[in-house]
């Protein structure tokens, strides 16, 4: 059976450059945080961004199993990314997949550099993300979950991980593709993600073909576009314990 023919009369960025959701090209989707909502873990969070809905669970350091993977030098960081089986329109099979798996090994790897691993040996750290709802982004969306968990766990960092994806839809370059846009003829997407101080990019992926100079374009709409995920990602950490110091005031209150 042939696969679904993509529309190629659609128009993805119109003549005033709003896409077809309405946002400029450089727009992100809207994109919430709220932090500590798993009790049970030692750091979580909660995120929204557009469609995609992520919750991100960290437990650790703890002791590593099994013990023959542990590292005497450092802190071995374990991340899972699963998706719902209705987290998508077609449900998903339960059992992880390749893209998951690849998934999984990407964003450990990101989160890694960002996490002073060295001051932990022997131990490991486990970052669980469950997508219940998805639509475009979902790896960039978990990354970005994990990293305010991570924060909220109090793990020693050197820096936040934040991104976003870039690409192009309809020959033009756009920030944040959402489902449509991805599924477009000529569609690029870069999923993006850095250390928001140094600047460091921790993970990049290229599906598609850019020129020099559209990358060059690009890469400067998504890292502005991170430091806004970034500022989003400090909001939800200090609106937390804004909320703690609140409580303890009322506690102290009370008891007078």
């Amino acid at each position: 059976m042939m696969g679904k023919k993509k529309d190629e009369s659609v128009t993805y960025v119109d003549s005033k450059g709003k896409r077809l959701d309405g946002r400029k090209v450089d727009e992100l989707r809207e994109v919430k945080i709220k932090a500590g909502v798993i009790p049970r873990a030692d750091g979580s969070a909660y995120l929204e961004w557009g469609q995609n809905k992520v919750f991100a669970a960290v437990y650790g350091p703890r002791e590593c199993l099994p013990k023959h993977t542990a590292s005497p030098y450092k802190a071995v960081v374990k991340f899972e990314y699963r998706m719902a089986t209705f987290s998508v329109p077609d449900r998903k099979n339960p059992k992880p997949g390749r893209r998951e798996v690849e998934i999984s090994k990407v964003c450990g790897e990101a989160l890694e550099k960002a996490i002073f691993v060295e001051r932990f040996p022997n131990t490991q750290i486990d970052i669980t993300v469950e997508i219940v709802d998805s639509n475009a982004g979902s790896r960039i969306a978990a990354l970005t979950a994990a990293s305010v968990a991570l924060a909220d766990a109090g793990i020693p960092m050197r820096d936040m991980v934040c991104g976003t994806s870039v690409g192009k839809a309809g020959g033009k370059l756009i920030v944040d593709l959402d489902k449509n846009e991805e599924d477009a003829p000529d569609a690029v997407d870069i999923p993006i993600a850095m250390l928001p101080n140094s600047k460091e990019i921790v993970l990049l992926q290229l599906d598609g073909v850019l020129t020099r100079a559209e990358w060059e374009q690009a890469y400067k709409m998504g890292e502005a576009a991170a430091m806004h995920i970034y500022d989003v990602q400090k909001a939800a950490l200090k609106a937390k314990y804004a909320n703690v110091e609140e409580k303890g005031e009322a506690k102290g209150v009370d008891a007078e």
